[in-house]
């Protein structure tokens, strides 16, 4: 099995012959992981926590995602509004950055998933 490769937990499983017994439609849509780290974070609110997960939902698939604040709306079960104020959070605390693609374009969310040391130049 590779190792450090970005497979599918499902290609992985094949390959471990794990059965995956109780499955329903719903867990079959598969799982997303977020960092520990993450979660007990004190600096950012429940809601930034949140489209931290759905942001990695959408973007362990590609590498990366470009959701409009519509669709994370819809699936935050949350206001366009609010999804731009937990974007706006989780930029202040250095684990996300947006890109602007153009009018009428989605943005690029680029996360973070390792914290950046203070006095550290940037990020690749």
């Amino acid at each position: 099995m590779e190792s450090g490769s970005n497979r599918h937990i499902g290609d992985l499983l094949k390959e471990r012959n794990i059965e995956l017994v109780g499955a329903d439609p719903v867990t079959r849509q598969g799982f997303t992981q977020v960092p520990n780290f993450i979660l007990t974070k004190p600096d950012i609110s429940v809601g930034a926590k949140l489209a931290y997960a759905m942001l990695l939902k959408y973007a362990w698939g590609d590498d990366a995602c470009f959701p409009g604040q519509t669709t994370l709306a819809t699936d935050m079960g949350s206001g366009e509004r609010s999804v731009r104020r937990y974007l706006d959070e989780l930029e202040k605390v250095k684990l996300l950055e947006v890109v602007q693609r153009g009018l009428g374009k989605t943005n690029l969310y680029r996360l973070f998933l390792t914290v950046q040391k203070p006095g550290s130049r940037g990020r690749r």
